[in-house]
């Protein structure tokens, strides 16, 4: 029997912001859990939050690195939380992905720049997902 994780449990959220034309777009992000809300960071120049700007409903559900759902999808609301709050995201995430930094992300970030062409990450953004109901 397969084991379905609720959002905020494992290492990986998958996150889904909508088009302008309400079309979905799941992203799997790392996240950290703080205050009954999911805490992610992110490119500030991605398209994702470019979305959540627009339309702050978001979908979100446990999933794999690649995005495989892993439970349930729920209903949330994302905030881009100001600056001033990063450093203390920066040092959850530190240490929740402590290894995973170190071997996962200058891999992850080789294979978005190849597949996207996309240059190297430039300012961070901070979101904060409150799950509704």
């Amino acid at each position: 029997m397969e084991h379905h994780e609720r959002p905020g449990e494992g290492k990986y959220l998958s996150l889904t912001s909508y088009r302008r034309d309400g079309t979905p777009v799941a992203t799997p992000v790392w996240f950290v859990t703080e205050n009954g809300r999911l805490l992610v960071s992110t490119d500030a120049g991605s398209y994702k939050v470019k979305r959540i700007r627009r339309n702050p409903t978001v979908a979100i559900a446990a999933c794999t690195a690649s995005g495989r759902l892993r439970g349930e999808t729920v209903e949330a609301r994302a905030e881009i939380l100001p600056d001033s709050e990063g450093q203390h995201v920066d040092t959850l995430m530190k240490r929740k992905y402590r290894i995973d930094r170190i071997l996962v992300l200058p891999l992850y970030r080789a294979v978005i720049r190849v597949r996207h062409r996309q240059q190297p990450e430039g300012k961070p953004a901070y979101l904060a997902i409150t799950p509704l109901g």
